[in-house]
């Protein structure tokens, strides 16, 4: 170990695919359905709306990010700008929301690897993902990076396969005898909107969980290179991307399968493949989910980890934690965070022997996680008005302004707050939401009772 500080490994091209792979997870492949069963064809309305709303929240992070790349960047802002406590509940949110997120998707590969090897005992596949992807991140940041990215390189290569294959079907009929299926299916069975407006509405909440993650690339501001000009690339480049990917996917299954019929199709991204006579779909979608799940773990070590690291510094963790190796990467810090989704592993075993109907585990284990990733899009929005306040001579000229601030921030603040209230509506998402305010509220008297709103607030 050499010093206390990060170094800036990560490229441009790393950088994009974090914040893309970090986004398109299993919550697209594998929870499409379940959101297009809530609300029909308007699922792409759906994705469409949350997504232009993520955009904004990372153009306020962009701004910030731009005059000030930090590791931990939001927290910091959080802290600096509205109150330490703040800072401090946001990161705690972070590393909660990735350690609950790498335990799922831990889970999810065990699952996904008993398709091949159905005696497989499901803790097997968890314990060597774990280990991987934990070597990888004590490697380097560099090493990180690049698993990073052919993860999202996969998936990001699957679902354009799926969307020139659904347009085939579509508009051409290949696959369907040269007839064209067109797009009847987005207004028959029930119409565009066959739930009404409170379908539409629960959906938002499970549209906006899939989108937890884009606010990774805020995380790696302190370890990229040239940070200026890779993170405004990727702010303004990946938000489309998203929308085009999961949108295109999205339009794609609800115009080739009547909506209501989803249920019976399977996974419609393996349905999409084979009807077009793509015989291996089922083992090619599996493999691709797998390199999702692996994707979220290794996004879930890095993000969690730096923010263990930040916490470190500002003397609110062990100090311990701040050790960093020779190649830049917090030691001791991603040791913790591996040993903790590591439990998701002992879960997977122990559960199914003391709980039945633990089958389910991986929907329980994620949904806890939808709150807490959402409180870093509070914390960048709100920080962001003060931001403004405090440095008005610094936006003069800066050419990375978030568009129609601060407007723009109320209105993306109330959309979240509705999101939230729906979800506390809807008895599939309640359960979740009650999880995070507990933890929330947690938190922040921990926050209180250690003392450390005694501590000058310093840099966070």
């Amino acid at each position: 170990m050499e010093d206390n500080h990060l170094k800036r490994g990560l490229s441009s091209r790393q950088v994009q695919m974090i914040a893309l792979g970090g986004t398109i997870g299993v919550g697209l492949f594998m929870g499409a359905s379940s959101t297009i069963l809530w609300t029909g064809p308007s699922a792409i309305l759906a994705y469409l709306v949350a997504g232009l709303f993520l955009y904004l929240v990372m153009r306020a992070m962009g701004e910030m990010v731009y005059l000030y790349p930090t590791t931990g960047s939001f927290a910091n802002y959080a802290s600096d700008y509205l109150h330490p406590v703040a800072g401090y509940v946001t990161a705690w949110s972070n590393i909660f929301q990735w350690i609950v997120v790498g335990m799922s998707e831990v889970i999810a590969v065990g699952q996904y690897m008993q398709y091949w090897w159905p005696d497989l005992p499901t803790w097997i596949p968890g314990v060597i993902v774990v280990l991987t992807l934990a070597t990888a991140n004590l490697v380097s940041v560099k090493a990180f990076g690049e698993f990073e990215f052919w993860f999202a390189m996969i998936k990001v290569v699957t679902i354009i396969l799926m969307i020139v294959a659904g347009f085939g079907l579509i508009f051409f009929g290949f696959g369907n005898g040269g007839n064209a299926i067109g797009l009847s299916n987005l207004t028959e069975h029930g119409g565009f909107f066959p739930k009404g407006i409170v379908g539409f509405f629960f959906a938002l909440s499970m549209v906006v969980g899939s989108y937890q993650g884009v606010e990774l690339i805020g995380i790696t501001a302190g370890e990229t290179k040239d940070p200026k000009k890779n993170i405004k690339s990727a702010v303004n480049g990946v938000i489309w991307r998203i929308l085009i990917f999961y949108i295109g996917a999205i339009f794609v299954i609800v115009t080739v399968y009547p909506w209501d019929q989803l249920g019976n199709v399977g996974s419609p991204f393996v349905a999409t493949f084979a009807k077009v006579g793509i015989t291996i779909a089922a083992g090619l979608i599996n493999f691709v989910v797998i390199t999702a799940a692996m994707s979220g773990c290794n996004s879930g070590i890095f993000s969690s980890s730096r923010m263990v690291y930040t916490l470190a510094q500002k003397g609110q963790m062990p100090r311990i934690f701040t050790k960093v190796m020779r190649t830049g990467v917090p030691f001791f810090a991603v040791l913790a965070i591996s040993v903790g989704i590591f439990v998701g592993v002992i879960l997977n075993i122990v559960l199914p022997l003391i709980i039945d109907g633990s089958e389910n585990i991986f929907v329980y284990v994620y949904s806890a996680s939808i709150l807490p990733g959402m409180v870093p899009w509070f914390m960048i929005l709100l920080s962001h008005i003060r931001f403004r306040k405090n440095h008005p001579e610094e936006l003069d000229g800066h050419p990375f302004k978030m568009p129609g601030a601060p407007f723009t921030n109320y209105i993306t603040l109330a959309f979240f707050v509705l999101v939230l209230i729906g979800m506390l509506f809807n008895a599939e998402t309640r359960v979740s939401v009650i999880i995070g305010i507990v933890f929330l509220s947690l938190m922040t008297v921990i926050y209180f009772l250690r003392g450390h709103h005694r501590v000058d607030r310093g840099e966070y």
